[in-house]
Protein backbone atom coordinates (compact mmCIF):
# COMPACT_ATOMS: atom_id res chain seq x y z
CA UNK A 1 0.00 0.00 0.00
CA UNK A 2 1.06 3.57 -0.55
CA UNK A 3 1.90 5.78 2.41
CA UNK A 4 -1.44 7.61 2.12
CA UNK A 5 -3.41 4.36 2.01
CA UNK A 6 -1.43 3.06 4.99
CA UNK A 7 -2.23 6.26 6.88
CA UNK A 8 -5.95 5.85 6.24
CA UNK A 9 -5.98 2.11 6.99
CA UNK A 10 -4.08 2.56 10.27
CA UNK A 11 -6.29 5.44 11.40
CA UNK A 12 -9.46 3.49 10.65
CA UNK A 13 -8.13 0.46 12.53
CA UNK A 14 -7.36 2.67 15.55
CA UNK A 15 -10.83 4.19 15.43
CA UNK A 16 -12.54 0.83 14.98
CA UNK A 17 -14.50 -1.13 17.53
CA UNK A 18 -15.47 -4.79 17.20
CA UNK A 19 -19.05 -4.18 18.38
CA UNK A 20 -19.56 -1.46 15.76
CA UNK A 21 -18.03 -3.72 13.10
CA UNK A 22 -20.50 -6.48 13.98
CA UNK A 23 -23.44 -4.06 14.04
CA UNK A 24 -22.52 -2.62 10.62
CA UNK A 25 -22.01 -6.06 9.11
CA UNK A 26 -25.45 -7.07 10.36
CA UNK A 27 -27.12 -3.81 9.30
CA UNK A 28 -25.65 -3.81 5.81
CA UNK A 29 -25.75 -7.59 5.34
CA UNK A 30 -22.52 -7.48 3.43
CA UNK A 31 -19.69 -9.92 2.84
CA UNK A 32 -17.15 -7.10 3.14
CA UNK A 33 -14.86 -6.90 6.15
CA UNK A 34 -15.55 -4.22 8.76
CA UNK A 35 -13.19 -2.56 11.24
CA UNK A 36 -15.92 -0.69 13.08
CA UNK A 37 -14.84 2.90 12.48
CA UNK A 38 -17.72 5.39 12.57
CA UNK A 39 -18.69 7.52 9.58
CA UNK A 40 -17.37 10.52 11.50
CA UNK A 41 -14.04 8.78 12.00
CA UNK A 42 -13.85 7.99 8.28
CA UNK A 43 -14.59 11.61 7.37
CA UNK A 44 -12.11 12.87 9.98
CA UNK A 45 -9.40 10.55 8.69
CA UNK A 46 -9.83 11.82 5.12
CA UNK A 47 -9.81 15.39 6.45
CA UNK A 48 -6.58 14.64 8.35
CA UNK A 49 -5.05 13.27 5.16
CA UNK A 50 -6.02 16.53 3.44
CA UNK A 51 -4.07 18.44 6.08
CA UNK A 52 -1.06 16.18 5.58
CA UNK A 53 -1.33 16.40 1.79
CA UNK A 54 -2.87 19.82 1.02
CA UNK A 55 -1.63 19.80 -2.58
CA UNK A 56 -2.85 16.34 -3.54
CA UNK A 57 -3.54 16.32 -7.27
CA UNK A 58 -6.63 14.97 -8.95
CA UNK A 59 -4.65 12.03 -10.30
CA UNK A 60 -3.26 11.24 -6.84
CA UNK A 61 -6.73 11.44 -5.28
CA UNK A 62 -8.27 9.16 -7.92
CA UNK A 63 -5.38 6.69 -7.62
CA UNK A 64 -5.72 6.64 -3.83
CA UNK A 65 -9.48 6.16 -4.07
CA UNK A 66 -8.88 3.21 -6.39
CA UNK A 67 -6.32 1.72 -4.02
CA UNK A 68 -8.68 2.06 -1.07
CA UNK A 69 -11.54 0.59 -3.10
CA UNK A 70 -9.54 -2.54 -3.97
CA UNK A 71 -9.66 -3.41 -0.29
CA UNK A 72 -12.50 -5.61 0.91
CA UNK A 73 -12.85 -3.38 4.00
CA UNK A 74 -16.07 -1.34 4.04
CA UNK A 75 -14.60 1.66 5.87
CA UNK A 76 -11.71 1.95 3.39
CA UNK A 77 -14.22 1.96 0.55
CA UNK A 78 -16.22 4.60 2.36
CA UNK A 79 -12.99 6.61 2.74
CA UNK A 80 -12.57 6.34 -1.05
CA UNK A 81 -16.05 7.82 -1.50
CA UNK A 82 -15.29 10.65 0.96
CA UNK A 83 -12.00 11.34 -0.83
CA UNK A 84 -13.85 11.64 -4.15
CA UNK A 85 -16.41 13.92 -2.49
CA UNK A 86 -13.55 16.15 -1.31
CA UNK A 87 -12.04 16.29 -4.81
CA UNK A 88 -15.23 16.30 -6.91
CA UNK A 89 -14.49 19.81 -8.19
CA UNK A 90 -11.40 18.51 -9.97
CA UNK A 91 -12.85 15.30 -11.41
CA UNK A 92 -13.79 15.13 -15.08
CA UNK A 93 -16.01 12.97 -17.27
CA UNK A 94 -13.11 10.58 -17.86
CA UNK A 95 -13.35 9.63 -14.18
CA UNK A 96 -16.88 8.29 -14.68
CA UNK A 97 -15.47 5.01 -16.03
CA UNK A 98 -13.62 4.34 -12.78
CA UNK A 99 -16.60 5.48 -10.72
CA UNK A 100 -18.82 3.15 -12.75
CA UNK A 101 -16.58 0.30 -11.64
CA UNK A 102 -16.98 1.39 -8.02
CA UNK A 103 -20.77 1.46 -8.38
CA UNK A 104 -20.87 -1.98 -10.03
CA UNK A 105 -18.69 -3.41 -7.28
CA UNK A 106 -20.32 -1.64 -4.31
CA UNK A 107 -23.69 -3.40 -4.18
CA UNK A 108 -24.58 -1.40 -1.06
CA UNK A 109 -26.80 1.68 -0.75
CA UNK A 110 -24.39 3.01 1.88
CA UNK A 111 -21.71 3.30 -0.83
CA UNK A 112 -23.72 3.78 -4.04
CA UNK A 113 -25.95 6.58 -2.77
CA UNK A 114 -23.16 8.96 -1.68
CA UNK A 115 -21.28 8.19 -4.89
CA UNK A 116 -24.36 9.09 -6.92
CA UNK A 117 -25.52 12.10 -4.91
CA UNK A 118 -22.22 13.66 -3.86
CA UNK A 119 -19.80 12.65 -6.62
CA UNK A 120 -21.52 11.69 -9.88
CA UNK A 121 -24.31 14.28 -9.68
CA UNK A 122 -22.12 17.31 -8.92
CA UNK A 123 -19.49 16.12 -11.40
CA UNK A 124 -21.97 15.85 -14.28
CA UNK A 125 -23.79 19.04 -13.28
CA UNK A 126 -20.72 21.25 -13.73
CA UNK A 127 -19.64 19.76 -17.06
CA UNK A 128 -20.33 21.61 -20.30
CA UNK A 129 -20.13 20.97 -24.02
CA UNK A 130 -18.84 17.65 -25.30
CA UNK A 131 -17.82 16.52 -21.81
CA UNK A 132 -21.42 17.00 -20.58
CA UNK A 133 -22.82 15.22 -23.63
CA UNK A 134 -20.55 12.23 -22.99
CA UNK A 135 -21.38 12.16 -19.28
CA UNK A 136 -25.12 12.34 -20.01
CA UNK A 137 -24.73 9.49 -22.50
CA UNK A 138 -22.98 7.42 -19.82
CA UNK A 139 -25.81 8.08 -17.34
CA UNK A 140 -28.39 7.19 -20.00
CA UNK A 141 -26.54 3.93 -20.61
CA UNK A 142 -26.44 3.23 -16.88
CA UNK A 143 -30.20 3.85 -16.64
CA UNK A 144 -30.75 1.07 -19.19
CA UNK A 145 -28.37 -1.41 -17.58
CA UNK A 146 -29.48 -4.64 -15.96
CA UNK A 147 -27.24 -3.84 -12.99
CA UNK A 148 -29.62 -2.44 -10.38
CA UNK A 149 -26.85 -0.41 -8.73
CA UNK A 150 -25.94 1.40 -11.95
CA UNK A 151 -29.61 2.14 -12.56
CA UNK A 152 -29.90 3.46 -9.01
CA UNK A 153 -26.85 5.70 -9.48
CA UNK A 154 -28.23 7.02 -12.78
CA UNK A 155 -31.53 7.89 -11.09
CA UNK A 156 -29.98 9.48 -8.01
CA UNK A 157 -27.18 11.45 -9.68
CA UNK A 158 -29.38 14.29 -10.97
CA UNK A 159 -31.51 14.30 -7.78
CA UNK A 160 -29.17 16.36 -5.61
CA UNK A 161 -30.24 19.78 -6.95
CA UNK A 162 -33.86 18.94 -6.06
Amino acid sequence: MTEDADFIAAALEREGAWYRAEAERERLRSDLEFVGASVGAVRGTVRDLGRRRPHMTRDEAVALASELWRSRVYERRLAAVVLLQEHVGRLDNGDLTRIEGFVRDARLRALVDPLALDVIGPLVERLTGVARTRADAALDRWAGEQDVWLRRAALLAPARPL
